[in-house]
């Protein structure tokens, strides 16, 4: 392989790549790079056997090849050479790079050691908005379960409909749900569990104003667009049915600012205890009183105004619990639904006038408040 390319395209595809590569592995292979030296370009690929990234990056291409090179160590000397153009060259299994009067060999080991990516047909797969992608991951992700009792909780339901998607996180103490209009695709109906970690690469690598292609295969998931494709495997399992769980009987309702709500929540649990998180709130027909008792550390009140329709109640949350969805909700107000001190609630948006409600509801499981 040897190749001309310039320090900043090379730079971009290192810190793309990087990103996938394992902290820790007992495969020395994983903390490689695979370069593939094509026509007019190189392809680089990282993974770490659950995730792989490819990045097509241009370059004069003088002669054909591969190798797999230590990637977080020529991430580190590329971010530090001189802004000129860098040769790559390989003797053996070492990567060479010159640029100026800079001159580095690596270690590196043969591209057949290097795991296989998956194969995914993209024809016959989804197109989706880049910016409607974001805002699923974005509004839902943060719910996911980290525990590894239930590990279908541990990933994100993903819900592709003809002219509608969906995506749900739950561990089961709190869930988001958040749909978007989608256009309508030729692919048939699916549903995806994807692990956190590759939503979180798709929203790394591609843009909001992109379109990507989507497409399943076997087990696992391909997102691509302009050179940069994303494969991670699924999540194996049938997800819990979600829809079971949220409240359609609500019947007391809160419209309150978020913003005020969520400083009057911050400030009780600074007094909560740091194993429950646990804060009173008592709904009455135009306030909220929020308390905190905790008997080793002391005790907090406070109150907020509020429009609210319903009888009287006293509930308790975790108030780290409802402080996350808080932070997700998009508009100045939220409405709160309730039934009964044991019962979900549901934390919604409120567009303002004139604005477009969207598709996005968060529910919080109470708990016990103890006399």
């Amino acid at each position: 392989m040897n190749c001309l390319i310039t320090r900043q395209n090379l730079h971009k595809g290192l810190a793309a790549v990087s990103a996938s590569i394992p902290t820790k592995t007992t495969l020395p292979v994983l903390s490689n790079i695979l370069f593939e030296a094509g026509q007019d370009g190189i392809w680089m690929s990282g993974t770490d056997l659950d995730v792989a990234v490819r990045v097509w990056v241009p370059a004069e291409v003088k002669e054909q090849g591969s190798i797999t090179a230590p990637g977080k160590k020529l991430q580190e000397i590329v971010r530090e050479l001189g802004d000129q153009p860098v040769e790559l060259n390989t003797r053996g299994d070492q990567i060479e790079l010159r640029c100026g009067k800079s001159h580095f060999k690596l270690n590196g080991l043969p591209s057949d050691a290097f795991p296989t990516l998956p194969e995914v047909d993209f024809d016959g797969g989804w197109s989706v908005k880049g910016a409607d992608l974001h805002g699923l991951i974005k509004n839902t992700s943060f719910a996911v379960s980290s525990e590894e009792s239930r590990p279908i909780l541990n990933g994100v339901l993903w819900e592709l409909r003809d002219g509608h998607m969906r995506m749900v996180a739950t561990n089961g103490h709190r869930l988001a749900r958040k749909g978007v209009a989608a256009g309508s695709s030729s692919a048939p109906s699916a549903d995806f569990i994807v692990p956190p970690i590759a939503l979180q690469q798709v929203q790394r690598l591609f843009e909001s104003k992109e379109n990507l292609e989507v497409a399943k295969s076997g087990n696992h998931l391909g997102f691509r667009a302009d050179g940069t494709e994303v494969y991670t495997r699924l999540i194996e399992g049938t997800y819990p049915n979600y829809e079971q769980v949220i409240p359609k009987d609500n019947d007391k309702v809160a419209i309150v600012n978020k913003n005020a709500l969520a400083s009057a929540v911050r400030r009780m649990a600074v007094v909560a205890s740091d194993q429950t998180h646990r804060i009173r709130m008592a709904f009455e027909s135009d306030r909220v009183h929020l308390a905190v008792l905790t008997p080793d550390l002391g005790e907090g009140e406070d109150e907020l105004e509020l429009t609210y329709e319903g009888e009287g109640i006293e509930i308790g949350f975790n108030a780290a619990y409802l402080l996350e969805v808080l932070k997700y909700m998009s508009t100045d107000e939220v409405k709160i639904t309730l039934k009964a001190p044991e019962r979900a609630a549901t934390v919604e948006p409120v567009p303002s006038e004139g604005e477009e409600a969207e598709d996005y509801l968060c529910l919080v499981m109470p708990l016990r408040l103890l006399d």
